[in-house]
């Protein structure tokens, strides 16, 4: 019998540089400053049931994007990549062409560490723009206070393939909802824009999170994006700072057993619907 798909639809890959990965401190993210490859993460898909990932950049280089497809192309469980590209560099559309590749799904771009405007930036607004000229998808990994800068991207991309990281990466630890709820709210009305249930864990209090200090959080983005727009993953292994693979995958299950939504959507069509997989 065929093993029912299931994907966690973000995750990371790396070889720990100290000076490439400086974001990783050295005082609270010591755990997670080591190599991370498919050998360490396969057991943990097993004893969940995923059967497949997609690897996500993680360092804003073109040698990250090929070091992941090389992963890929070794990996039959990596279903596809989410690379980066400079978008405000010069002919784009020539150098997409040239890294176009089968399990090259999408590109992003730190977009969370960037200065106030870059994101509204018309420059960085057309780059998208030819992302999805090109037929592919980009991920948005930003903070809650980025949202409004968010909207008017989203509102320059209308028709093409969006997804949210992480739930823009709301104040979970403080408990604030109410600003980073209406943004969200505006933006699940725009219908090509999906949300990465993934990231939760590690904007809740590392030590003391519970199942119900994300609740809050996961009504809100179901009821806004819908079932059929919210898509799993699990940020391994920066996860881990707050939480095993488990919890991560068991926090989703349960939200979603609980109030009635199909399993198979959120934890595999939606994602092979976004990201046109063909597994």
């Amino acid at each position: 019998m065929r093993t029912k798909q299931r994907i966690d639809a973000h995750q990371h890959f790396w070889i720990f540089d100290p000076l490439r990965d400086s974001w990783m401190d050295e005082s609270s993210m010591s755990s997670i400053r080591r190599d991370f490859l498919p050998s360490h993460l396969k057991s943990l898909l097993d004893e969940e049931r995923i059967t497949h990932t997609i690897a996500v950049q993680a360092d804003q280089s073109d040698a990250e994007t090929k070091f992941l497809l090389q992963l890929a192309e070794e990996h039959d469980f990596i279903a596809g990549v989410v690379g980066w590209i400079d978008l405000k560099g010069p002919n784009l559309p020539d150098r997409l062409e040239r890294l176009a590749h089968p399990k090259l799904l999408g590109y992003r771009h730190v977009l969370q560490g960037e200065e106030r405007g870059y994101i509204a930036d018309p420059l960085f607004i057309k780059g998208v723009q030819q992302v999805g000229q090109a037929g592919l998808t980009y991920d948005i990994l930003v903070y809650a206070h980025q949202l409004s800068e968010v909207i008017t991207l989203v509102d320059h991309c209308a028709g093409q393939p969006l997804i949210i990281d992480h739930l823009a990466k709301p104040d979970i630890k403080s408990g604030k909802i109410k600003s980073w709820e209406k943004e969200m709210r505006t933006l699940g009305s725009y219908p090509t824009l999906y949300c990465k249930v993934s990231g939760m864990v590690t904007e809740a209090h590392w030590e003391l999170w519970s199942y119900d200090d994300l609740l809050p959080y996961l009504e809100v983005v179901f009821d806004a994006f819908g079932p059929t727009r919210c898509v799993f993953g699990s940020d391994w292994p920066v996860c881990t700072l707050a939480g095993t693979y488990a919890q991560v995958v068991d926090c989703v299950r349960r939200f979603v057993d609980e109030n009635g939504y199909d399993e198979d959507a959120i934890f595999s069509e939606n994602a092979r619907r976004f990201y046109q997989l063909r597994i």
